[in-house]
């Protein structure tokens, strides 16, 4: 495997940007492609006006996350033009390694036409905790500013427990908060325990939701549907962390009138700089595990 010198950020949102950063303070050549509605790239990022310039010179190319919304263009929220994924395929150089984040199989098909399979950084276990430390804080952000008391005292419930909820109800305890945990692994309310929290088996989680403050979904399935919305007191605070299609019943929540905030890509928004610098880390990793293995044959 050559040593890689040169590297191309192709689109995505403010994570992708200090992820150039971070690339550039490592002593990286930096390109960007797809960041130019308005916005101010940091210091020795090389802005390129066009794509198949920064993308024919680079070593390895880095997509967001999600690699793409449609199917066939890059994510590029930071751009007014759009890059058809076939085409940046079509650019790349023939020992170019590429990068994506959440990577479907369309798209996975498209660049291993032309030679160059796409390694996918969100299914990286480093890169699941690193993010789930991140979306934790954005969430306690969250509380913090929607709640009109402090954390400490309050009844706080979890469902599910990954790494996001174990990340999350770590510094929740810290703070004081009495928190409840529902999931359907026993193994998972046990551990929950060992955490400092009550365990509850979701089949008895109407049993614990009226008495909430606040309820954390981290279950991408509808796990709080009216019957469970019902139940919830007027003034509590719901905070949706899945991913598509969520955990809550959006509508019966309007209708109910609570308080309810879908936090998608929270690392992105609430923590831009480390989030980039979690996916770079990430990279460099499977750069290196790469080269190993090389270096074996």
């Amino acid at each position: 495997m050559k040593e890689m010198k040169t590297i191309t950020v192709v689109g995505g949102d403010l994570r992708q940007v200090y992820l150039a950063q971070a690339f550039v303070q490592s002593g990286y050549t930096v390109y960007a492609v797809g960041f130019d509605a308005g916005v101010e790239l940091p210091e020795g990022i090389i802005a390129a006006d066009r794509a198949d310039i920064a993308l024919l010179l680079c070593d390895a190319v880095v997509f967001p996350l999600p690699m793409t919304l449609d199917g066939k263009t890059v994510n590029t929220p930071l751009s007014e033009h759009t890059l058809e994924l076939t085409q940046c395929a079509k650019m790349l150089p023939a020992e170019c390694l590429v990068f994506g984040g959440r990577v479907d199989e369309n798209t996975q098909a498209v660049f291993e036409r032309t030679g160059h399979p796409v390694e996918d950084y969100f299914k990286r276990e480093e890169f699941a905790v690193h993010n789930a430390q991140a979306t934790a804080e954005g969430a306690v952000e969250i509380i913090l500013r929607e709640l009109p008391t402090t954390i400490y005292g309050r009844n706080i419930l979890v469902t599910g427990f990954g790494r996001i909820s174990k990340a999350l109800v770590r510094i929740l305890t810290a703070m004081g908060a009495k928190v409840t945990v529902s999931a359907r692994k026993y193994g998972d309310l046990a551990w929950a325990e060992i955490y400092g929290c009550e365990g509850v088996h979701i089949s008895d989680l109407g049993l614990v939701i009226g008495k909430q403050d606040v309820v954390v979904n981290t279950v991408p399935a509808v796990v709080l549907p009216r019957k469970m919305l019902s139940r919830l007191d007027p003034g509590c605070l719901v905070v949706d962390l899945a991913s598509k299609p969520g955990g809550v019943d959006f509508d019966t929540a309007k209708q109910l009138g609570l308080k309810t905030i879908w936090a998608l890509s929270l690392p992105g928004k609430a923590a831009p700089v480390t989030a980039g610098e979690i996916i770079k880390n990430t990279i460099v990793n499977m750069i290196a595990e790469r080269r190993e293995t090389d270096g074996k044959d």
